[in-house]
């Protein structure tokens, strides 16, 4: 069996994320800065470009040592999506909140937010729900 050290996924997991959070976060600053978007909008904008990232490498990279990406990607998806869209309410909300409450730029409070979410709640479901090693029947 072929079972990769712990440390080593949690690794691979936060490079992933690292990736597509650098994409969310550009997309986020574009849509409002240039686009004039409200940033609780452009959070969702690039969270959803950021996904899409992340979920491709998540599958067939930082969870395949648990057959992540042998398993039906419909049901994976699924998750997924209810993992992003919760993701994304933390993010827009954190944020939104942060930025009033500390009276900071919204590019330093998502920062601080994102931090939060992707270690503490993103990690976590991913790990050992949505890339879960199938039961052997």
């Amino acid at each position: 069996m072929n079972k990769k050290h712990p440390v080593l996924v949690f690794l691979k997991a936060q490079l992933s994320a690292f990736t597509g959070g650098i994409l969310d976060y550009l997309v986020m600053i574009f849509c409002t800065e240039i686009l004039h978007i409200h940033f609780t909008i452009s959070i969702a904008i690039g969270g959803i470009i950021g996904a899409v990232l992340n979920f491709s490498v998540n599958r067939y990279w930082t969870f395949d040592d648990n057959n992540a990406s042998k398993s039906p990607v419909g049901m994976q998806l699924v998750k997924f999506i209810f993992v992003v869209a919760g993701s994304i309410a933390l993010k827009s909300s954190g944020t939104y909140l942060l930025t009033n409450w500390l009276k900071l730029d919204y590019k330093i409070t998502r920062i601080i937010v994102d931090i939060i979410v992707s270690l503490s709640f993103n990690y976590v479901l991913q790990k050992y729900w949505v890339f879960r090693k199938p039961k052997l029947s």
